[in-house]
């Protein structure tokens, strides 16, 4: 009974270490045993990507197993658009093109920073990514600062990293990445 007791009270500690080791998001804490859609519900930064991602119809998606690594524009990044963009994407009849842009924020893999930096050292500075939408990501790491560049030449900067979740990863970025159009 008392190894039980003891070993349970290992078990409290290690969850309680692993759960504080996730950054805080939108002034929540995000949770590594929740999934994607669960976490981004949560982050006060994120309520615009969470309506976009409900009105394309990919919350099924995002909360499935995956893996997948999702780099999450912040309500700053779409608010950056021009004017009217946003209601314009959330209307049905748009719903093609807003799938599109979303899925050109997810890869189909769990990459946290230390995988990111390392593909883009053994590429000599630069790695290109495929994301579930077909897009074509450019990622650079330059010391502690991560960008991406989208098919249309935008840079986004990777603001918070590896904020693991239980099927994959996020990171928060600071700009919406754009297809090719």
């Amino acid at each position: 009974m008392r190894k039980m007791i003891i070993a349970t009270a290992l078990l409290g500690l290690f969850a309680t270490s692993a759960l504080a080791a996730n950054p805080m998001v939108g002034g929540s804490e995000m949770f590594p045993t929740k999934n994607i859609v669960e976490n981004a519900m949560n982050s006060k930064d994120h309520t615009t990507l969470v309506a976009a991602v409900a009105a394309a119809g990919l919350v099924d998606t995002l909360k499935s197993a995956g893996p997948f690594t999702v780099f999450a524009p912040t309500n700053d990044a779409f608010a950056a658009l021009p004017a009217g963009t946003v209601e314009t994407l959330l209307k049905p009849e748009n719903k093609d093109k807003l799938v599109k842009i979303l899925t050109c924020h997810v890869v189909g893999a769990k990459a946290m920073a230390a995988d990111v930096a390392a593909m883009v050292k053994a590429d000599g500075g630069m790695h290109k990514v495929k994301t579930v939408g077909g897009c074509e990501l450019t990622l650079k790491v330059d010391g502690d600062k991560v960008t991406v560049t989208d098919e249309a030449g935008g840079v986004a900067n990777v603001t918070i990293a590896d904020v693991a979740q239980s099927n994959g990863v996020i990171h928060v970025i600071d700009k919406v990445l754009l297809p090719k159009m």
